[in-house]
Order: C-alpha cells, then structure tokens, then sequence
C-alpha cells in the first residue's frame, strides 16, 4: 500500500504533532502511518482525510502486490 499522507500533510502546512491533534492520535501514531509501517484503521483513514479535505483514496492507494 501506498499512502501520500506526508505529501498532503506538508500542503496543508500542518507539523505531525498538529495532525495528531486534529484526529486524536499520538505523533507517533502519524510518524508510524506516514512511513508505512502501521496501516491504521478505517475510522483514522476518515478523519485523517477530513483533517486533510481529500479523500480516502488520495491518501492511500493499493499497489499491483497488494
């Protein structure tokens, strides 16, 4: 899977820490999603992009292996 939380997060101007704010997670949480290594639940994938004004799948996208 590939997610482009980071690139829209950076648009938005927002740091880590704000972002885990806005959804309620911790600044890990949000380092954890951005590098791939957690695929967060559905609930966080929503408020995530509501944080962000983009869809779900702007953010996160399968890839052919997937």
């Amino acid at each position: 899977m590939v997610n482009h939380v980071r690139y829209y997060r950076e648009k938005k101007e927002l740091t880590q820490e704000e972002l885990a704010k806005i959804v309620g997670v911790s600044r890990q949480s949000i380092i954890s999603v951005e590098k791939g290594q957690y695929v967060c639940t559905t609930i966080l994938a929503l408020k995530l992009a509501n944080a962000l004004k983009v869809k779900v799948e702007d953010l996160f996208e399968l890839e052919k292996n997937d």
